[in-house]
């Protein structure tokens, strides 16, 4: 049996310290970390050399959960596309100007394709602890919009009204699901377990609070969530980045509500179909096969592990009759919101031959 190594991982939530630790730091070592935290300047010198360049390849990377309540299931995904930063060393502050698409469900519209652009400056700081770094986005102050598009309503009565009072409060809600998300402020958490990631800002030693225990483990945690997928819906993982060929997807799923199916596709067919649904196209087959595919049985805890070589993926999970094999049985309430599928998932990078 060839010899364990550590999964090597490119962390995908602003591997901002990450680096600082590896390269500058050196988090073991209470030499460092006592000077650092007391001073924040060189706190300031550190992030703003070292760790905000990451910002805005790192925003690219994965999907921003909606939420309409902080502590509320997913019903929709923020995906960035372009970014660009600016340091303010006189403030000690940084703005990130970006934007991008995305999908929400809501109970009148129906699914709802978007775009957004919004300029935001924060104020960012971390601590060292004895076994994570707290990587913080404060004091955020929105300087432009969100400046919100609807490019497509499911309802098409709601959608025959978005240049009446009832598109704009479609509009309105959408710009409110998009700014609470963006201008709350969050805490990046970096350690031996992989990093964290949560709206607001958690005090050490706060941890983030998920569905799924991953307090054991050699595994990197990408998502640890619950979503709520509305019938004849879809939601998309990730994108989850592997970096080696010898790794692997690691899954742990539940569904409660209905059967639905969970597949596996590359990011580039996952953003082909995710981006044309937002525009209105009709829910169908996708524009390529899926690497593989597996049903999720209500109240059957499910364990996947899928080796794929190097690259990028979305899990893409449907509740619909129209993809894949497996069909949600008729609901006369699907047409306002019932049958839903709330699926809690952890998804993790390791080791092709890790066990679970």
């Amino acid at each position: 049996m060839k010899p364990r190594r550590s999964p090597r991982v490119v962390p995908l939530r602003l591997r901002l310290l990450g680096l600082l630790a590896v390269l500058v730091l050196g988090v073991g070592c209470p030499c460092v970390k006592g000077p650092v935290n007391a001073s924040p300047g060189l706190r300031w010198w550190l992030f703003s050399n070292f760790g905000a360049q990451r910002v805005c390849p790192e925003m690219t990377k994965r999907g921003a959960p909606l939420k309409l309540t902080p502590t509320g299931n997913t019903i929709g995904r923020f995906f960035p596309t372009r970014c660009q930063t600016e340091i303010h060393d006189d403030r000690k502050s940084m703005t990130l100007h970006f934007g991008g698409t995305g999908f929400a469900w809501t109970p009148v519209a129906g699914r709802v394709g978007f775009s957004v652009d919004t300029s935001i400056e924060y104020k960012f700081d971390f601590f060292m602890g004895d076994h994570d770094i707290y990587v913080w986005a404060k004091q955020p102050q929105i300087l432009r919009g969100p400046d919100f598009q609807v490019s497509y309503v499911e309802n098409k009565v709601v959608n025959w009204g978005l240049k009446t009072p009832a598109g704009w409060m479609v509009d309105q809600f959408g710009s409110q699901i998009v700014s609470s998300q963006l201008a709350s402020g969050f805490t990046v958490l970096h350690g031996d377990s992989g990093d964290d990631f949560t709206l607001g800002i958690l005090v050490p030693p706060q941890k983030p609070k998920h569905p799924f225990d991953t307090s054991k483990g050699e595994r990197f945690v990408f998502a640890n969530e619950t979503t709520e997928i509305r019938a004849n819906q879809m939601d998309f993982l990730g994108p989850f980045e592997v970096a080696d060929d010898e790794q692997a997807l690691f899954f742990r799923m539940r569904v409660e509500g209905p059967a639905v199916e969970a597949l596996l596709f590359p990011r580039g067919t996952g953003d082909l179909w995710r981006e044309a649904l937002q525009k209105g196209a009709p829910l169908g087959p996708p524009p390529g096969p899926p690497i593989t595919g597996f049903a999720l049985q209500p109240g059957v805890d499910l364990k996947k592990r899928i080796p794929v070589r190097k690259g990028q993926y979305y899990l893409i999970v449907d509740n619909s009759a129209a993809v894949g094999q497996v069909s949600p049985p008729w609901n006369p309430l699907a047409v306002v919101g019932g049958a839903a599928a709330v699926v809690s998932y952890v998804a993790e990078i390791g080791d092709e031959d890790d066990e679970f």
